[in-house]
């Protein structure tokens, strides 16, 4: 596995949403893409599902997964496994951002309803 050197790691935002891409096939991994999520305070996420697992450890700030009708906090340290074809939505829980790192294998798709599928950039 190559030295990914972070320094420069592309940026990708959506509304309210920011990700930094820390590993991917364009930089270097073979089998997952890893990034950075940073959901700005009070944010909500779009409710969506991906293809493969995917698998988020809180890093900093207090995030809500919304899954399967049921809420579940995240604060740090905590790490939630989310099965493929699962609707869900992330969102920050108070008035500081929450930070993730999210693994997903390469060949992840995104799927918000009514939409096409999308490889999501960050992880390419």
């Amino acid at each position: 596995m190559p030295l990914i050197k972070n320094t420069r790691a592309p940026h990708f935002t959506i509304p309210g949403v920011e990700f930094i891409s820390l590993a991917a096939p364009s930089r270097g991994s073979q089998e997952n893409a890893l990034w950075q999520a940073v959901i700005a305070p009070r944010t909500t996420g779009v409710v969506h599902h991906m293809t493969r697992e995917e698998i988020l450890l809180a890093v900093s700030g207090d995030g809500i997964v919304r899954i399967a009708g049921e809420a579940h906090r995240l604060t740090t340290g905590d790490t939630f496994a989310i099965p493929a074809f699962t609707d869900f939505q992330l969102e920050s829980a108070t008035d500081e951002p929450f930070e993730a790192i999210v693994v997903l294998p390469v060949g992840g798709r995104a799927v918000v309803a009514g939409e096409p599928s999308f490889a999501p950039p960050w992880s390419l």
